[in-house]
């Protein structure tokens, strides 16, 4: 026998990356039939919860059904291991009933074909927590859709949208730049071969997905044996429920450097580490948080690695490139024309000389003697060399000169012509 239903689905109006506290969530119960059908009601409910579960040893397995990875409809409550639960997110509505009144019978007949009922409804506001799933902990959201039918067990359909918890990287807290330092004496008792020291730091705390974060260090290798750097962003994924904590801490993204010898140093000057797409940080979850740092490690053969960790949020607003928003526009000018006090000259710049364009005979004919250069600056009042530096932004002007005094010879007279553009200043 061909079912009556042939689909039952759910489709949201909006397409979006991820819905906000206060935001509404809206979108229809899609359902065709091949055939006329009775039904009592057609319902949906929005959920929404962050849930924590581990097994504490051998003797508690967690089953794979109530693994944190798995959607929290499909996970029903257990005693087997270590568990916990923190609901965000409610609500109920009935898009279509059978009333006493309109139906005795108490249901609802639908024609064969499609058929649409919307929904609505809106989310809590303030931050909700981001959607996550993680090892021993998720935050889901979904909404179920309930088709109840006389005679017939009810029939469910989930869709799970994403929600997300802003957090903005250009707070003053996530733009100040952070630093370490740790030194280590590698060896024992008397036979320490000498320290390795690490310095690291980097410009800000806050960083969103796709960003490289430049890293400036400084290794100092002092041993006598050959060592190699590297950096790391690690997740760390807490769960706490019942007095209890669970620790989860994987590698995301990692660089190497070079090796660095016996007696040199090692100097990163902005060496880059991209971010991959990770979950944003959580930090607003009493059961669940998601945290990143930024290891810088030295590996050493034969000892102990020598670490130092710069902890790291990662957002999901970027950074705007002008700092801190409390910043004053008097500051952020002085900055932006800071680059005119490099582009002018301390010296101006030396004009042609005239012996280079006339002959060496000339040039001795037409230069004024000392006593004349000295009538000249009690004229002016000033040396000329002051008159120069007054405009020496000024291009020179376009000029053509024919030689006043020309070598009487059977040659004709030499036309000489100059033509220079205008300079920018």
């Amino acid at each position: 026998m061909v079912p009556k239903v042939k689909t039952l689905g759910i489709v949201f109006d909006e397409d979006k990356g991820g819905y906000c506290g206060g935001e509404t969530v809206s979108g229809h119960v899609l359902l065709d039939v091949s055939a006329p059908l009775r039904m009592r009601a057609i319902s949906v409910v929005a959920r929404g919860c962050a849930r924590v579960s581990w097994s504490e040893g051998p003797g508690s397995p967690i089953s794979p059904i109530h693994s944190a990875r798995t959607p929290a409809w499909q996970c029903p409550s257990s005693s087997h291991g270590v568990g916990g639960e923190l609901q965000y997110l409610h609500a109920a509505q009935t898009l279509r009933e059978a009333t006493g009144s309109g139906n005795q019978e108490g249901f609802i007949s639908l024609p064969a074909g499609k058929h649409e009922f919307p929904f609505s409804f809106q989310l809590p506001q303030g931050p909700l927590v981001t959607s996550f799933s993680g090892k021993n902990g998720s935050v889901h959201y979904w909404v179920t859709a309930v088709l109840q039918r006389p005679s017939t067990q009810d029939q469910c359909v989930h869709r799970e949208f994403p929600v997300i918890s802003h957090i903005d990287v250009n707070s003053p807290a996530l733009l100040c730049p952070i630093s370490t330092n740790k030194e280590m004496m590698v060896g024992c008792w008397c036979f320490t071969s000498g320290p390795i020291s690490l310095s690291a730091k980097i410009d800000r705390k806050g960083y969103c997905n796709g960003e490289a974060i430049p890293i400036y260090a400084e290794i100092e290798n002092c041993s006598s044996r050959l060592i190699v750097p590297k950096a790391a962003i690690y997740q760390t994924q807490t769960c706490l429920t019942n007095g209890k904590t669970k620790t989860f801490k994987q590698e995301v993204a990692s660089v190497r450097g070079n090796h660095i010898a016996s007696g040199t140093t090692d100097t990163w000057n902005g060496k880059t580490l991209k971010i991959p797409p990770v979950s944003a940080s959580i930090l607003n979850c009493s059961i669940l948080r998601v945290e990143y740092c930024l290891a810088i490690m030295v590996q050493i053969p034969g000892a102990k690695k020598l670490r130092v960790e710069l902890p790291l949020v990662i957002g999901t607003i970027p950074y705007n490139g002008f700092g801190s928003r409390s910043s004053s526009m008097s500051s952020q000018f002085s900055m932006d024309l800071s680059w005119l006090t490099l582009a002018l000259p301390e010296q101006p710049e030396a004009p042609p000389n005239y012996a280079a364009v006339v002959s060496e005979e000339e040039f001795e004919q037409h230069t004024p003697s000392y006593s004349q250069s000295e009538e000249l600056v009690r004229e002016l009042g000033s040396p000329v060399f002051a008159y120069i530096q007054e405009f020496k932004f000024q291009p020179p002007p376009l000029y053509s000169e024919i030689d006043p005094y020309p070598v009487h010879s059977e040659d004709p007279p030499l036309r000489v012509e100059f033509s220079i553009g205008h300079l920018n200043a």
